[in-house]
């Protein structure tokens, strides 16, 4: 049952400030930007309403439904504590975090080492109220471009913090305000006024309007410790139908929170130390679930099991993650993935792999691939099955399957007759030929012009290294001129005529000029250049004329380069 009160901002923040307003283990972190903190604020002073706030009480002496952590006093994340028992009462926030969060870091701290500011000349007939977070005050704006219908044409800053301390120590608005004209040397009359109204509209907004709607959620003690836990997890994904929505993934991770408040230090850590593969939060949780061999969990179908799985196992999982980074690393797959967006379908798989070696010690799962070079067949099985996978695109969208869906559930149904058994290549190739995809291991120029991947074609032909500027794809022979001659469309846009330069280049100096006449008059490292981008070296092909010679070149150039990555 649910008891409603209203508070004042002020009594909320020294709640907040007291450890005695905490948030549940179950809530994702702040999410909130300057701007939407900063537009609170106004929304607090022009007195309209921002909805309420949600709460269960934890009562002192009682075992605490979850861990929970404090209020961030600078934005940054605060790791959850767990107590076996309330040393006080504590109100727990399952609604609101957001807003209220915000209004604690406006009057009490900081956000990314900036602090808010009020203006004092806002526009309080208007009802427009300025608010500003900024690191450095002298690089607040000082004359103003939006107040069009208000008297004063400049902003007159001041700390927000500074203003609540001093309205909460003297508990009167005059004497602030005087105090504050004095020390600015205001003496318009006009500006005087500015301030005191402003002055007594923040005052009267964060001390004397009781302006905050709390719900108190009282927690059923007769009901088993998952119960409870279980329903305010189901009230916390229902109350988010309003407010800043969370993602499905949000909501997965906030239920397994919900059984086991480990799994909060367990998400993060691992995803900040995995960004560099793809690893995101979502990813993370699939992958959690395939290892335990289920790839199509539902949200209603959580159970503590599922937590329980990943804590148990946290050791074998951050090895498996760091032995998958090394395979990347060795087989020269890092830089790709780094590059963000890239299918995280055949990680999952090495990774179950790696995971379900039994005859290999957790803390030796790092160096699974370290003869990668010499007698490592498991490397090459991988290696093998990563490559042709990615080149033939089987994990993008219009492969011939949903690989997210139909994918997955094929390729792990045969990943799970092969635990702890050599890398099953051969047999996942036979699932791509009988579902059946479009799937090749020949390196004849029609695939490699019309059917293979071409963002892996590009990663491979520029020599797998991180890309380091915004890149064009530019037809190596202008379009203009090939079509101009007659040329096929099917050449003219081909992998064999194309090639990567930076934006610049190839939309400024190099624009529609005849290769030639770019090679010659505008290429200063000619060499560096026809090497870096497969350039025949015959220069007769370098005429349009002989754009078929340059062609079958091109093409022949490119296959010499792809067979040793492939081939190993």
């Amino acid at each position: 049952m649910a008891n409603w009160e209203t508070k004042k901002v002020s009594e909320i923040v020294t709640r907040i400030h007291d450890n005695t307003l905490v948030l549940p283990v179950i809530q994702r972190r702040l999410v909130w930007e300057e701007e939407k903190m900063e537009l609170l604020f106004d929304t607090l002073l022009k007195g309209n309403s921002f909805g309420g706030i949600m709460a269960i009480e934890e009562e002192e002496g009682n075992k605490p439904l979850f861990a929970y952590r404090h209020f961030t006093k600078d934005g940054q994340a605060i790791s959850s504590i767990y107590d076996e028992t309330n040393s006080k009462d504590h109100l727990f926030i399952i609604d609101g975090q957001q807003r209220l969060q915000s209004f604690y870091l406006g009057l009490l701290g900081s956000f990314n080492g900036k602090i808010l500011y009020f203006d004092l000349f806002s526009d309080f007939k208007n009802l427009v109220f300025y608010f500003k977070f900024e690191k450095d005050s002298d690089k607040l704006p000082k004359q103003a471009t939006d107040k069009e219908e208000c008297e004063l044409k400049t902003y007159k800053w001041y700390s927000v913090s500074k203003l609540y301390r001093s309205l909460k120590q003297t508990n009167d608005e005059d004497q602030v305000a005087d105090e504050i004209i004095q020390n600015f040397a205001i003496t318009e009359a006009l500006e005087k006024d500015y301030v005191r109204k402003n002055i007594a509209r923040f005052y009267r907004s964060i001390f004397n309007n009781e302006s905050i709607g709390l719900s108190k959620v009282r927690i059923n003690r007769s009901l088993n410790e998952n119960s409870n836990r279980q329903r305010i997890v189901e009230l916390f994904r229902r109350l988010n139908d309003g407010g800043t929505k969370l993602s499905s993934f949000d909501l997965v991770a906030s239920i397994l929170k919900g059984f086991e408040w480990k799994m909060e230090e367990f998400l993060e850590s691992t995803l900040k130390d995995y960004q560099d593969i793809g690893l995101t939060q979502e990813v993370l949780i699939k992958l959690v679930f395939l290892l335990n061999d289920n790839h199509k969990k539902e949200m209603t179908d959580i159970e503590e099991a599922d937590a329980t799985f990943a804590i148990e196992n946290r050791a074998r999982i951050l090895e498996t993650l760091k032995s998958l980074r090394k395979f990347l690393q060795s087989a020269k797959l890092l830089n790709y993935y780094r590059e963000g967006n890239r299918s995280f379908i055949p990680l999952y798989f090495i990774a179950y792999h790696i995971f379900h070696k039994t005859d290999v010690p957790t803390d030796r799962l790092e160096n699974l691939f370290d003869t990668f070079d010499t007698s490592n067949e498991d490397f090459a099985s991988i290696y093998e099955w990563m490559y042709w996978s990615l080149l033939n695109g089987v994990f993008s969208r219009g492969s011939g399957w949903i690989p997210y869906k139909t994918g997955i559930r094929k390729i792990l149904e045969e990943m799970k007759q092969h635990k702890n058994a050599p890398f099953p290549t051969q047999r996942l190739f036979s699932i791509y030929t009988s579902h059946p995809l479009w799937f090749t291991r020949n390196l004849d120029t029609s695939s490699i012009s019309n059917q293979f991947d071409s963002n892996f074609l590009f990663y491979l032909i520029y020599d797998r290294e991180p890309v380091t500027r915004k890149q064009d794809m530019d037809h190596i022979h202008p379009y203009s001129i090939l079509v101009s001659k007659g040329y096929s469309l099917d050449q003219v846009n081909s992998v064999f005529n194309y090639q990567l330069l930076d934006y610049g280049t190839n939309r400024g100096v190099k624009n529609a000029k005849p290769l030639k006449e770019w090679i010659d008059n505008h290429v200063t490292n000619k060499t560096f250049y026809i090497n870096q981008h497969l350039i025949p070296r015959d220069e007769q092909t370098w005429d349009a004329d002989q754009f078929l010679r340059f062609y079958e070149q091109r093409a022949q150039l490119i296959q010499g380069k792809l067979h040793p990555m492939l081939y190993i």
